[in-house]
């Protein structure tokens, strides 16, 4: 089966095969850089609120190689973030337009800066309340905080990195939209569906109480509206975009004639 840009099925299998290779090399790397970084990282980490306040313990002789493997990851899935965006642009590359290659190229940077948002979002927002909270009900039950260090920062990571994720919404749908695989009407029509999924991802990752969900389902459900509005205006100017060529096109076809 020939694709347009003159490249067979196999062809394509193998290129994607490569770059998922280069990912996994970088992810690699990144994850020793992370080894490297963990120790000065979970230092800080430590020393400020809520973390400052806590006596730390480990409960288990792999706890702190746990911890270190957990930092390794996060911090390998952060640097590995743009160079896999590049990776999946250049592989949909062959099947845009000049024009839209150079457009899209620029969701790369951007892309990353939403998942660091996202991460602050996430650290200085929900991982402070959920915390406070569960703090809260410790401290009405008469219990004694002792903390696992592994257990507190999955607990950190657990409400992270799916913010993180979310946080790349807007972008995602905004290329979705500019190589033609999504439109505003797809997504207003899904709408309700987006919605309910939003509130569930905020109920997982929030305590359990109403407010909590609320805080963190608005702002989701704002990226969710966001994504729309980017959406349409890239989908109205993929309209007159097309009116334009096929103008071009017509014109060409009559000097033709003449």
């Amino acid at each position: 089966m020939e694709q347009d840009d003159g490249m067979t099925l196999v062809e394509h299998l193998t290129e994607l095969r490569k770059r998922i290779i280069w990912v996994i090399i970088v992810l690699v790397l990144g994850m020793v850089a992370g080894l490297i970084a963990a120790q000065p990282l979970i230092t800080y980490l430590k020393s400020v609120p809520p973390a400052s306040k806590i006596s730390w313990n480990v409960f288990s002789p792999w706890d702190a190689i746990k911890l270190y493997m957990n930092f390794a990851l996060v911090m390998g899935l952060l640097i590995t973030l743009p160079f896999t965006l590049y990776q999946v642009w250049a592989f949909l590359k062959p099947g845009l337009k000049p024009i839209e290659r150079k457009a899209s190229l620029i969701y790369v940077p951007f892309a990353f800066l939403m998942f660091l948002l996202g991460l602050a979002f996430g650290y200085f927002v929900v991982f402070q309340m959920a915390f406070i909270f569960t703090t809260t009900i410790t401290e009405n039950l008469q219990l004694s905080e002792t903390y696992g260090v592994t257990q507190y920062f999955s607990f950190m990571f657990n409400i992270l990195i799916p913010l993180a994720l979310v946080f790349e919404l807007p972008i995602v749908v905004l290329f979705l939209t500019k190589i033609r695989l999504l439109n505003p009407m797809l997504l207003r029509k899904f709408r309700r569906y987006a919605y309910l999924l939003l509130v569930v991802i905020s109920t997982l990752i929030t305590p359990p109480d109403a407010a909590s969900a609320i805080i963190v389902s608005v702002p989701m459900i704002g990226l969710y509206e966001f994504s729309v509005f980017l959406s349409g205006r890239m989908y109205r100017k993929q309209l007159l975009q097309d009116q334009a060529w096929e103008y071009e096109g017509a014109e060409t076809a009559v000097k033709s004639v003449d």
